[in-house]
């Protein structure tokens, strides 16, 4: 085994010595991670209709969906090892502070280009509650306790991004586009303002002083770590096929089914339901199994789910917007219980650097995710129905699976020792 994977149970484990210390920080930690999904997902109702309103095409519109993910990516790279230098809350607070403004000023773009660029901006500043989310949980808690925690704090944010569809599609129809800018300003500034007065730091500030020195180090020890690789491409890989499916599907139901977007979002709630299933699924067993009996679960769900749905696709089609929506349950519950366990796997690899591992791995999901969301949309600009939409999921579910298999340890995958 690679030396960096043997670091993965050291570190901190304030929960164990104080369990209830971290818990008046839950809610917080919810809105602050809420931020950023919530912004992607508010405006992909309204990307058919922007390349009307903004006299564009469909190809460049899609572009604030796709480069905001890719923006969310290379911000997390960046957001994990200041927030291992600096702290926790000073970076969270700069980025809160960015979306909001980036938002307010998004309101006033008269062209795709502008609204692009601050779409670009708006990513910088939404992903600092994730990537940095994730780092205060495995400040306090084990690795074990990582998993069930992020489990737990994504059930309950999963609501607001599977939600926002409907919230964005029912504002760019009664009000238009701009409203929908307006709505992410004032979340972001209403979670600002609470982190300002709740949000402790939870590094040490020796920690943080001893990162300056050794921050080259980490970042190769997982870089070279296979363990921290497959967790993170098994995280990225299994969640690119939602991506596939965010950048897909609005085009088969308002294109090829000629739907309105508020009725996309109000069928796009149906994946809340499997992935807050999945991820109370890992909140609730992941102590009890550990991190890779349910990542393995997870993966196995998702895999044949995602092939029933290409399937069902294939030969149903023409029933209507069912056959693409139901089957994303089951999809969505694979996903829900594999990303909060391969998540807390990453981050435990090396838990001294929890933000850089964080920031690694939401760079890699975010990453991948752009480039499926796209692809998604390229290969449904011609097509006549959603099949090559699924084929998609079907791929990056099963090169998920693969990189768990191949190049996480067999010893990884025994049950944790109680």
């Amino acid at each position: 085994m690679n030396p960096a994977d043997r670091c993965s149970d050291a570190g901190p484990a304030v929960a164990a010595r104080n369990p209830k210390s971290p818990r008046h920080l839950l809610a917080l930690l919810v809105a602050m991670t809420a931020i950023g999904p919530l912004s992607l997902n508010i405006l992909v109702p309204a990307v058919p209709g922007l390349a009307r309103r903004l006299a564009s095409d469909e190809g460049t519109v899609q572009l604030t969906i796709s480069l905001y993910l890719l923006g969310l990516a290379v911000a997390q790279l960046a957001l994990g090892p200041l927030a291992d230098r600096f702290g926790r809350r000073p970076v969270v607070l700069a980025g809160l502070a960015l979306t909001a403004a980036s938002s307010a000023i998004a309101v006033f773009a008269g062209s795709i280009t502008g609204l692009i660029a601050m779409r670009i901006v708006q990513s910088l500043g939404a992903s600092s509650g994730q990537v940095i989310g994730r780092a205060i949980i495995r400040d306090l808690y084990d690795r074990e306790h990582s998993a069930a925690m992020i489990g737990l704090v994504t059930t309950a944010t999963v609501v607001a991004p599977m939600a926002a569809p409907l919230i964005g599609g029912l504002l760019d129809t009664a009000m238009g586009w701009p409203s929908i800018f307006i709505f992410v300003a004032i979340a972001s500034a209403a979670v600002l303002l609470w982190s300002v007065l709740a949000l402790p730091e939870t590094q040490p500030q020796a920690a943080r002083e001893a990162e300056r020195t050794r921050y080259w180090h980490d970042l190769r020890g997982l870089l070279v770590s296979p363990t921290f690789n497959g967790y993170v491409l098994c995280g990225a890989l299994t969640s690119a096929s939602f991506f596939a499916f965010l950048g897909g599907a609005p085009h088969v139901m308002v294109t090829q089914l000629g739907r309105t977007s508020a009725e996309y979002g109000l069928w796009f709630l149906i994946n809340a339901v499997g992935y807050m299933a999945g991820n109370f699924t890992a909140s609730r067993f992941s102590l009890r199994y550990g991190v890779d009996a349910m990542i393995r679960w997870g993966l196995l769900c998702q895999v044949l789910a995602a092939i029933g749905a290409a399937l069902l696709v294939a030969f149903f089609f023409h029933l209507g917007p069912a056959v693409i929506f139901f089957p994303q349950v089951l999809i969505s519950y694979g996903n829900g219980v594999v990303l909060p366990n391969a998540i807390a796997g990453a981050i435990s690899v090396r838990p001294q650097a929890a933000g850089t591992a964080s920031g690694i791995t939401g760079f890699v999901q975010m990453a991948i995710g752009a480039l499926a969301a796209q692809a998604a949309a390229w290969v449904l600009a011609d097509a006549k129905t959603a099949l090559p939409m699924m084929l998609i999921m079907v791929a990056t579910a099963i090169a998920g699976l693969l990189a768990y298999v191949i190049l996480v340890p067999a010893d990884r995958k025994s049950p944790p020792r109680r």
